[in-house]
């Protein structure tokens, strides 16, 4: 695989390194081609089924149908009860994974837990299972190959810190250990630092150069600001390169606030969930003005 390339922007004045995994496959892509990488390389022989379960806009999920699709694997997803706005209105990542072929299987939310419990137990040697997020030890694989690109790609940069949002903290966390001799800033952009702790030491011990920045103010996840809308049409028109709405603006905030290092931040691909996004951002704006 073509290592994917290196943009240098500037933002507020102040030089970034973007390091473009966004531009490797508009389905998977970011770090979700990283955390699946190991499933990238296997021969398809090797499962016959894949299996996974999160929410109906997950970049994951659309990451895992778009590679379920390229190795002729079914693919079978679990979601909790959806709403009878989200089945009249199907949309963004959920609407090109069903495309996909991904079979959507919809659990009462009293029994999700369970049902998502007994996936581990059930499951048989032509199938394997990929936890939500792609929080999954595999994940290792494709963030030291990373790691290696990141090398040879940032010689004589002056770089000393690197960037990616988190969700689970997989990729943060995996990164991290892979690359010692730089910090790691991080958001925790589901819950608070102590979760996003939990869900890293699920993984493995948390290393000493990874640097939870925590916000200034609560966030809820998935839910529409207007200062995030404003700050991604500030990266998209300073840097020309567009980021995702979930993950990215948090971090971005956080960055410009809290850091100066010359940070390579590594970009998360998700710009496909950006379609159902921004509809509930004009909602958002339309409210407000």
């Amino acid at each position: 695989m073509t290592p994917t390339p290196i943009s240098k922007v500037m933002v507020d004045g102040r030089e970034f390194l973007i390091k473009r995994d966004d531009l490797y496959d508009p389905y998977l892509s970011g770090n979700k081609f990283r955390k699946l990488q190991q499933l990238i390389d296997i021969p398809k022989e090797t499962y016959k089924q894949i299996i996974s379960y999160g929410g109906t806009q997950s970049n994951a999920m659309l990451s895992i149908a778009a590679l379920a699709k390229q190795k002729g694997w079914e693919f079978v997803y679990y979601t909790k009860k959806l709403s009878s706005y989200q089945k009249e209105h199907v949309s963004g990542n959920y609407k090109y994974a069903l495309s996909f072929g991904m079979q959507h299987v919809e659990i009462e939310h009293e029994l999700y837990r369970d049902m998502i419990a007994s996936l581990r137990v059930t499951q048989d040697t032509e199938s394997v299972l990929v936890d939500q997020g792609g929080a999954d030890v595999m994940a290792a694989y494709g963030l030291e190959k990373l790691a290696k690109e990141l090398r040879e790609q940032l010689q004589g940069s002056k770089v000393t810190a690197l960037a990616t949002p988190s969700g689970t903290g997989t990729t943060a966390l995996f990164l991290a250990k892979a690359m010692p001799e730089y910090k790691l800033f991080t958001t925790p952009s589901v819950g608070d630092k102590a979760y996003l702790m939990q869900q890293m030491e699920a993984l493995g011990a948390i290393p000493s150069n990874l640097h939870i920045l925590e916000p200034s103010k609560k966030y809820h996840f998935a839910k529409p600001y207007k200062e995030f809308y404003e700050l991604y049409k500030k990266l998209l028109d300073e840097s020309c390169i567009e980021f995702d709405l979930l993950y990215a603006p948090l971090l971005w905030q956080e960055l410009l606030c809290q850091t100066d290092e010359k940070i390579c931040y590594i970009h998360s691909g998700g710009l496909l969930g950006n379609e159902s996004m921004l509809v509930r951002y004009r909602k958002l704006l339309d409210r407000l003005s």
